[in-house]
C-alpha cells in the first residue's frame, strides 16, 4: 500500500519499522532530535541491506529502491504531509504525549496518529490529542522486519475507521496482525512476564546460572530463546522499564514484579547486544 508514512524515533524500533515500511513501498520519513542517531540508522539501513544482497534475499536494485523510500529528518513539520505516522520512542507517557500534541498540529485530519509503545495505556497517549479518535497502538516486535506479528491496539476513544484502516496498512506489509486489548502489556508482553520473571527469580534463588536456565527452556521447553538470551537482545533497560510498567499497571500484582538483578544490569549500563 503506497502512503506517506512519518516514523518517529530512528533507534533500533524506528529504523526497523521505516525498514518495513519502505520494503512495502511506503515513502518514509524517519524523524529525530538527534543527526548523530539519524546518520547512525543510515549506516545500519545499509549494512542490513547490503548482507540481504549477499545472501541473495535482494538485488542491488530492491536495496536501491528501499533506500530511496527513505528520508532522514530532524523537524517534525517534515511528517506534515503523512497518512500514518509511528512513535517509537522512550517508554515515558509524559514525553509521548508532548510529541504526540505537538504532532498533530503538522498532519492532516485523517492522518493516523500511532504509538509502538509495548506496555502504555493507549487511552493515555490518545488524550494528548485533540482528536484521539485518530489514535491506535500499532506493537511491532524487534527485529521489525523479521518477526511477523503486530499488535494492533485500539483505545476507548479509537475510531473503528482508524482501527479498520490500520489493520488493512500492516497487513499490507505482509505481517500478521493481532488485534489487542488497551491493557498493560497487551498480549504478548504480559505473557512473556512470567516467561522473564521466573527465571530471574530462579537466579536469584541460586539454582542455576543464566546459561542453564537458558540450556533448559530451549532443550527442554523447546523455546527458540532463552530468557536471558532475549532479554540480551531487547536491551535489559528496556526490558526492565516494560516490567515495572506492567507490575505498577496491574496494582502491584506480586506476579508481574521486576527483579533487582535485572534492575543492576540495566544500572550498570550492561544492557545486551546494543552496548556492544
Amino acid at each position: 500500500m503506497e502512503m506517506n508514512v512519518g516514523i518517529i524515533g530512528s533507534g533500533t524500533m524506528g529504523s526497523g519499522i521505516a525498514q518495513v515500511a519502505a520494503t512495502a513501498g511506503c515513502k518514509v520519513k524517519l524523524y529525530d532530535t538527534n543527526q548523530a542517531a539519524l546518520d547512525i540508522a543510515k549506516l545500519a539501513l545499509e549494512k542490513i541491506l547490503n548482507r540481504l544482497v549477499e545472501k541473495g534475499r535482494i538485488d542491488t536494485a530492491e536495496k536501491s529502491r528501499i533506500q530511496d523510500n527513505i528520508s532522514y529528518v530532524d523537524n517534525l513539520k517534515a511528517l506534515a504531509d503523512s497518512n500514518l505516522t509511528i512513535e517509537a520512542i522512550i517508554e515515558n507517557l509524559d514525553i509521548k504525549k508532548k510529541v504526540f500534541s505537538e504532532l498533530e498540529n503538522y498532519v492532516a485530519e485523517d492522518c493516523i496518529i500511532a504509538s509502538n509503545t509495548s506496555s502504555l495505556s493507549i487511552a493515555s497517549i490518545a488524550a494528548s490529542l485533540k482528536k484521539p479518535k485518530r489514535c491506535v497502538g500499532i506493537h511491532f516486535f524487534n527485529p521489525a522486519p523479521l518477526m511477523r506479528l503486530v499488535e494492533v491496539i485500539p483505545a476507548i476513544q479509537t475510531s473503528y475507521e482508524t482501527l479498520e484502516k490500520a489493520i488493512d496498512i500492516i497487513t499490507s506489509w505482509k505481517k500478521t496482525v493481532a488485534v489487542a486489548k488497551d491493557t498493560p502489556g497487551f498480549i504478548v508482553n504480559r505473557v512473556a512476564r512470567p516467561f522473564y520473571g521466573e527465571a530471574l527469580r530462579i537466579y536469584e534463588e541460586g539454582l542455576a546460572d543464566f546459561a542453564t536456565i537458558d540450556h533448559s527452556l530451549k532443550t527442554l521447553g523447546g523455546f527458540r530463546m532463552g530468557p536471558f538470551e532475549l532479554m540480551d537482545f531487547i536491551g535489559n533497560d528496556v526490558n526492565y522499564t516494560v516490567t515495572e510498567t506492567v507490575f505498577a499497571a496491574f496494582y502491584f500484582d506480586p506476579r508481574y514484579k521486576p527483579a533487582f538483578t535485572q534492575k543492576r544490569f540495566a544500572e550498570a549500563g550492561y544492557l545486551g547486544r546494543k552496548s556492544e
